[in-house]
């Protein structure tokens, strides 16, 4: 795992000081307790280190700097395709049944959620042009993180209500299994990579 640890003084900053390192699992001291989400998958763990050793050549990138490097890799991993195509594929299988209905309700939830994911998608691109050129996008890839979450929460949820054999005839191949698996995970969409709350936080401070 990568872990951020205080190597130093805080100084004037309480961000001053932090180092990342690498840090092997297989390591004496170390305990890792695995947490089940509804669908039975293991995403998220607890990690517990006693008296663990970690060598200096560990080390990832500057002795100090580690801050500054979590931040970056924080804006790539808020602002990168995860964060919008956890959904797809029942996305995907719904408008591929739903091509020949008529139904109005049907038609306009695909056109508003086929627009939603393009305008992610041209977000997501341009922070990582932003990352590309040396910049530090963390309010924008908070905000991408922010709707994208709501996106993907949401598509289950509205495709869930519209589909029914009227709608989409026969079903895709794997529509059914795809609905059933995102209903169940689409509530922890908005923990991984930063909370709901925090990334509004950050959104608030970058804003005002």
């Amino acid at each position: 795992m990568i872990a951020l640890v205080r190597t130093g003084e805080s100084g004037e900053g309480r961000h001053s000081g932090l180092s990342q390192f690498l840090v092997d699992l297989g390591s004496p001291g170390i305990t890792v307790r695995p947490i089940t989400d509804l669908t039975g998958d293991r995403h998220f763990n607890e990690v517990f280190l006693d008296d663990v050793f970690v060598p200096e050549g560990m080390l990832v990138g500057a002795e100090g700097d580690g801050w500054r490097q979590v931040t970056a890799e924080l804006a790539m991993e808020r602002s990168g395709p995860e964060r919008y195509l956890s959904s797809f594929c029942l996305l995907d299988a719904f408008v591929r049944g739903a091509r020949a209905s008529q139904d109005e309700s049907t038609k306009i939830a695909v056109g508003q959620l086929t627009a939603r994911l393009w305008t992610l998608r041209q977000m997501s691109m341009s922070i990582a042009g932003q990352l590309g050129d040396g910049k530090e996008p963390s309010l924008e890839a908070a905000i991408v993180k922010d709707l994208g979450a709501i996106f993907e929460q949401e598509v289950p949820a509205i495709i869930h209500s519209l589909a029914d054999p009227s709608v989409l005839g026969d079903e895709p191949a794997g529509f059914r299994e795809a609905l059933e698996y995102l209903l169940q995970a689409a509530p922890s969409f908005s923990l991984r990579g930063g909370t709901r709350e925090i990334l509004r936080g950050i959104i608030f401070k970058g804003l005002r």
